[in-house]
């Protein structure tokens, strides 16, 4: 019975990872460069992380990125979001786990590593490494948008964070 509920609950933060892809899908927010978005998706996965366990949050993390290429995007879309999305993880996971930082440290590292992620496959991509010089612009848009990301997710773990599960 109790894989049952998992399985339920782990579609339902399914879910709401795949809406808050498709509602950033519509946000007009385009910076000039391709790959920053808002990362709400991000606010999941940083809740699933603290409050359900890090391979849930992965499983949920992967299966979103993959899902929401094949609605939203395309193969590229794919690629570079996997990227992305696993380097953050993997970071946020590692700094979580050392219990130096909070959530909101956590969610920046995560919104920083996963533009590094994605540059890192477009350069080896596009087979050009000039596209580095767009790191800077990369790393303040993914420290700004983790912060934001990080104080929805550290007041929404104060107020359900016992009850995800």
């Amino acid at each position: 019975m109790r894989d049952k509920k998992k399985t339920a609950y782990l579609g339902v933060y399914l879910a709401l990872a795949l809406i808050c892809s498709y509602v950033e899908s519509l946000i007009p927010f385009y910076f000039g460069i391709p790959g920053v978005k808002l990362g709400l998706t991000n606010i999941v996965v940083v809740l699933m992380l603290y409050c359900v366990g890090t391979k849930e949050a992965l499983e949920v993390s992967a299966l979103r990125i993959v899902l929401a290429g094949f609605l939203f995007g395309n193969m590229f879309s794919i690629l570079y979001s996997l990227a992305g999305g696993l380097l953050s993880f993997l970071v946020m996971y590692l700094l979580k786990r050392m219990k130096w930082f909070g959530v909101l440290p956590v969610s920046v590292s995560g919104g920083i590593f996963h533009n590094v992620g994605q540059l890192i496959v477009a350069a080896y991509v596009v087979e050009n490494y000039n596209i580095f010089y767009y790191m800077p612009v990369l790393l303040f848009a993914g420290a700004l948008t983790g912060f934001l990301i990080g104080i929805a997710a550290q007041e929404m773990i104060k107020r359900i964070g016992n009850r995800m599960v």
